[in-house]
């Protein structure tokens, strides 16, 4: 039996959690789809998949399996249409990390706008906000807000877009507690706070004088910025967020920036992905795509 093609039934198979649409896509019958899938588990010893009746997921050793052997497939595809001068077409599932606030309008419109444009991909997308092993997790890449590329040996970083973050509050909140016109003025105001950030009762910021450290009194934190952006909204207190979170809030006037032109933080948001001669096509055409797009929305 042909390990190549079984190798592509299982990896079809993993992606699409059903043999029927896995044989489809393939020009299988699902009876064949499963020989295959028999035949590769018992060249490696081991079952890759749990079938029911309802169901199909992948082992333990599967999910190893696939997480090792989708790149390799993927880059042989890639070679042959090197070779043989042809376009692959973008296709499969593009397991995705992102920061939580990527949870906004600007990055919904360029997701749809990529799957429009290359509908045979289907895009998992995980906001966590945690930092993804992109490798044992099975991720084909991550977007990640970085000011240096750090990354882990075996890792390429490709930056996509400045992403500016300012302060924020409901005017309900500033009406309350004051509108601050210096550095000085946001002492004693209420901070919604990320956790990410090391805070002991005062930040360090940089404005039109330099740097002075401001005392704010924390009265929430949290890793989501969805809920802090939230809690911003009902007047909690002031949070420093990305303008992509905020531009719609500060467009309706449900939300007002604070000291915009003095107290400003920008990082860039950098495409993350493993290292490899050959990206698959669903990678290399969403970072461009994504490049592109994201910049053509920021400028308008």
């Amino acid at each position: 039996m042909d390990t190549l093609l079984s190798l592509r039934v299982f990896c079809t198979v993993a992606e699409h959690k059903s043999f029927t649409a896995a044989a489809s896509r393939l020009g299988l019958s699902p009876a064949m789809a499963s020989k295959h899938l028999h035949h590769l588990e018992s060249r490696v010893g081991a079952r890759l998949l749990n079938r029911t009746s309802r169901n199909v997921s992948l082992t333990e050793t599967g999910r190893l399996y696939f997480s090792q052997i989708r790149p390799m497939l993927e880059g042989l595809d890639e070679v042959e249409a090197a070779v043989s001068n042809v376009t692959v077409t973008p296709r499969g599932t593009l397991k995705l990390s992102a920061p939580v606030w990527a949870a906004n309008t600007l990055v919904a419109r360029v997701l749809a706008e990529y799957h429009q444009r290359y509908p045979d991909v289907s895009l998992d997308v995980d906001l966590s906000g945690r930092i993804v092993n992109l490798v044992d997790e099975g991720f084909d890449l991550a977007l990640r807000a970085m000011t240096s590329a750090r990354l882990d040996p075996g890792l390429v970083a490709r930056p996509l877009i400045d992403v500016p973050f300012h302060f924020v509050a409901s005017p309900a909140y500033l009406e309350r507690a004051g509108r601050p016109a210096a550095l000085s003025d946001l002492n004693g105001h209420s901070l919604l706070m990320y956790s990410g950030i090391n805070f002991s009762g005062s930040l360090i910021l940089k404005g039109r004088d330099g740097e002075e450290a401001v005392k704010f009194r924390s009265v929430m934190r949290s890793e989501n910025e969805t809920l802090l952006h939230l809690a911003a909204l009902e007047g909690m207190g002031l949070v420093f967020l990305p303008a992509w979170m905020t531009q719609s809030d500060i467009a309706k006037g449900t939300l007002e920036h604070v000291l915009v032109d003095e107290v400003q933080f920008g990082t860039t948001l950098h495409a993350v992905y493993p290292s490899r001669k050959y990206l698959s096509a669903k990678v290399r055409t969403f970072i461009d795509f994504l490049s592109s797009r994201l910049n053509d929305l920021h400028r308008n």
